[in-house]
């Protein structure tokens, strides 16, 4: 079974009711800080005024000063509220926006698994196993006497295949209740055997059905083209007589139904004069277990893979046959972006207070815009590319963010600069595969207008006519 998808650990999510609650029990927790401290620096503004009163113009300039700095703190702490405001609910959605899109992203990478999910098809090598009769000795106690006893016991032995010949037809079909890959399987094999022995001449033929079947019908084992029969019910071994110096031949065929994999194991035999040919039908299929094919070719929509053995060769691993998905490459590259989208925010925000005059009402059109746009990138990312859906919602960005220079054509250009540098090309940095050299870009870019602009005067509408 495969785990269900999961959201990223210890990240923040709009959708978890406890998480909202405490998240809100701490911000009315900070409000009676920040309204003692505004409210204090009144109450002394006030104060002091009091104690001057008598003292007409030394009060007249001292509070006017402290008024006059007491407005502009206050404008400040609500550029810094409103940034702050921004900045923390912009973080909520675009963490719960991280955790949906990393939900999709493991959700996909699942149902993917489990299209090629299941039990394995492996067939065995078969064994020609004979007995012979070993001497040994052990001790006992007779009469109260240790006495050696010698006496002889069955032991098993195995003979080394002359040849296997083996020809495997794989169809692939879905499961139509969980869409899993099901492979049904067409399996003809030879098997040579010689009597290589000069004292042996009983010999069982043990060939087992394949592994992980759900089923198998048709199985049947022929010797030199008489077919034999099982004795007993689940008993896969078959008795011959073979005179030293001469040889036979077996052959295996059946039909099977299983998992998504078909493979072949030597159980450590040596193989000799070895050849394995699996035709699959389907496309999509891909050899298993590291073992190269001696050949691989394409037929029709399929693949033939072709294993041959000349001399003797030990193979350890089961080798042959499965559905391969491809790589499921650039994930995690939105949920990343989507973490680091409040960094952006305040890093094209800061931006743009260093080039235009910007009101309240700017900032907060802005900052929806921002993350209005990266909501889309999200949702649209998953019908085509994230850069390509970036591009077509940059170039909305860019249309809005002429706006920003209220009809003066200066500062409408240093509002798409700022875009450029601060929103376009760092979230691009964040999709791409060269980051760093995009983000550096973005950051160098941001660093030269900065500094064109302060140090050397350019790009100043101060003097420009309104439009």
């Amino acid at each position: 079974m495969f785990p269900s998808a999961q959201g990223i650990p210890g990240l923040p999510d709009l959708t978890h009711p406890a998480e909202l609650m405490k998240f809100g029990g701490q911000l009315l927790g900070m409000f009676p800080t920040l309204i003692f401290i505004v409210g204090g620096l009144g109450i002394a503004i006030a104060l002091l005024s009091f104690s001057l009163r008598r003292v007409q113009p030394e009060q007249s300039i001292f509070i006017g000063e402290w008024v006059l700095l007491y407005s502009q703190l206050l404008r400040g702490l609500q550029h810094l509220a409103l940034v702050l405001v921004l900045l923390v609910g912009g973080f909520f959605l675009t963490s719960t926006l991280g955790n949906r899109y990393h939900n999709w992203e493991q959700a996909k990478v699942t149902q993917v698994a489990q299209t090629v999910a299941g039990d394995r098809l492996e067939q065995a090598a078969p064994q020609v196993r004979y007995t012979i009769q070993e001497p040994y000795a052990y001790d006992t106690q007779v009469d109260g006497k240790i006495v050696r006893v010698k006496d002889t016991r069955e032991v098993n032995r195995f003979l080394t295949l002359a040849g296997s010949q083996i020809q495997v037809e794989l169809d692939q079909s879905k499961d139509v209740q969980d869409r899993r890959a099901i492979y049904r399987v067409d399996y003809t094999a030879e098997y040579k055997v010689v009597n290589q022995l000069s004292d042996i001449e009983n010999f069982f033929f043990e060939i087992p059905p394949p592994n992980g079947y759900s089923l198998l019908q048709g199985f049947k084992v022929e010797r030199d083209g008489t077919r034999l029969q099982q004795r007993n019910p689940g008993d896969y071994g078959f008795p011959f007589n073979l005179k030293p110096g001469q040889e036979t031949t077996f052959k295996v065929a059946y039909k099977a139904q299983g998992g998504p994999r078909w493979v072949y194991s030597a159980n450590g035999q040596l193989l000799s004069n070895f050849r394995l040919t699996a035709l699959s039908t389907f496309p999509d299929a891909d050899f298993a277990s590291g073992i190269l094919p001696t050949e691989s070719k394409r037929e029709g929509q399929g693949t033939r893979f072709t294993w041959v053995f000349d001399d003797n060769v030990s193979v350890q691993n089961p080798f042959g046959v499965f559905t391969s998905t491809g790589p499921i490459r650039n994930t995690g590259i939105l949920p990343r972006l989507l973490l680091l989208a409040p960094a952006l925010f305040l890093w094209w925000i800061l931006l743009l207070y260093l080039s235009l005059p910007m009101t309240l009402k700017n900032v907060a059109i802005a900052g929806g815009v921002f993350f209005a746009c990266l909501l889309t990138l999200t949702y649209l990312s998953r019908l085509i590319s994230a850069p390509l859906a970036w591009t077509l919602i940059s170039l909305t960005l860019l249309a809005l963010s002429w706006g920003l220079g209220a009809n003066n054509r200066r500062a409408s250009l240093a509002a798409l600069i700022c875009t450029i540098s601060g929103a376009v090309l760092p979230v691009f940095g964040l999709l791409v595969p060269y980051s760093g050299l995009t983000l550096s870009l973005a950051g160098l870019l941001s660093a030269v207008w900065l500094a064109v602009r302060h140090w050397y005067g350019w790009f100043s509408w101060q003097k420009e006519a309104r439009i």
